[in-house]
């Protein structure tokens, strides 16, 4: 009796390894490339979705856009309540070219993890336009506020955003087929 529990719980330790290092090897690779955001934040990202501990690599980039994506969807939230209470105009303004781009990001981001879920090599291509279009969303919304010498009251999660969409796009991006190189005859 004593062996086939052993050998389960075996099994069952292998198997968490093997999954989770689907993960790590996602996000050792992304901080290799992104050092400032870092391996223990990509982690700490995908963990917050229990999805992620069983998925591969694309599961992973289309969590990672949906992560995004709830994101984008809090900040126009947070965007639309300053905009309510803001008296004057022209702040009122900044608000609202902020809420045009995260809303924007809201779509290009749900697109993004529909075109990364079917798998195909021209949704990949599809989807890492999407991504790197919602990633302009908090450089024009700070943009916004800068050109105008006021201080941006969305500069945490523009910076929060920032992290999440380009862990997005570093993961789909390694989805992407690689170009063949040309043969060159004799």
């Amino acid at each position: 009796m004593r062996a086939p529990l052993t050998y389960a719980f075996f099994l069952l330790l292998i198997s968490s390894t093997c999954e989770s290092s689907t993960l790590e090897d996602t996000c050792k690779s992304f901080a290799t490339g992104h050092p400032s955001i870092g391996y223990s934040y990509c982690v700490r990202t995908f963990r917050a979705n229990n999805a992620s501990v069983t998925a591969d690599a694309r599961g992973l980039a289309a969590i990672a856009a949906r992560i995004a994506e709830a994101a984008a969807h809090s900040t126009a939230r947070r965007i639309a309540a300053l905009r309510a209470s803001e008296e004057d105009g022209r702040r009122r303004e900044r608000l609202g070219v902020c809420s045009e781009v995260y809303s924007d990001a809201v779509d290009q981001l749900g697109e993004a993890a529909e075109d990364i879920a079917r798998g195909e090599d021209k949704s990949t291509r599809d989807a890492l336009t999407q991504l790197s279009a919602a990633l302009d969303a908090p450089g024009t919304c700070e943009d916004a506020f800068g050109e105008a010498d006021d201080t941006s009251p969305l500069a945490a999660e523009d910076a929060e955003f920032r992290k999440l969409a380009t862990i997005a796009l570093a993961v789909a991006a390694s989805l992407a087929p690689q170009p063949s190189a040309p043969r060159i005859s004799d």
